[in-house]
């Protein structure tokens, strides 16, 4: 593993931590629960795609969400960047991870088949 990929997950890492606290302290109800799943950086760290965990928010609540926090990003990297000295933050571009429902899904099919087997 190279200096920079090493920089790299160094990078995720804190973001994973510091963007639930961050939205902790919104107004809003429903992005105060949210749940970051993953966060992935750019090569160069310029950019960061945020990955959300969707349980609980219907279609249209998930897009409301994004816009919602398409507003309150420009807040949500000063505050990463005030938390951790840094001199520029990633920008950060939101998604709802589903790769959790295709886990969940996958899981429901195996079972299926696991009854059917036996």
């Amino acid at each position: 593993m190279t200096a920079e990929e090493i920089k790299r997950h160094r990078t995720e890492s804190v973001l994973r931590e510091l963007i639930p606290e961050a939205l902790s302290q919104l107004g809003d109800e429903r992005l105060r629960t949210l749940t970051v799943t993953e966060v992935v950086c750019s090569r160069g760290r310029s950019d960061a795609d945020v990955y959300l965990d969707p349980t609980g928010l219907e279609e249209g609540d998930q897009k409301q969400v994004l816009k919602q926090l398409k507003k309150v990003t420009r807040g949500l990297e000063a505050y990463c960047l005030k938390a951790e000295g840094w001199f520029k933050s990633p920008k950060f571009h939101f998604k709802f991870d589903r790769q959790l429902e295709r886990t969940k899904r996958l899981d429901e099919l195996f079972s299926i088949i696991e009854k059917e087997i036996k």
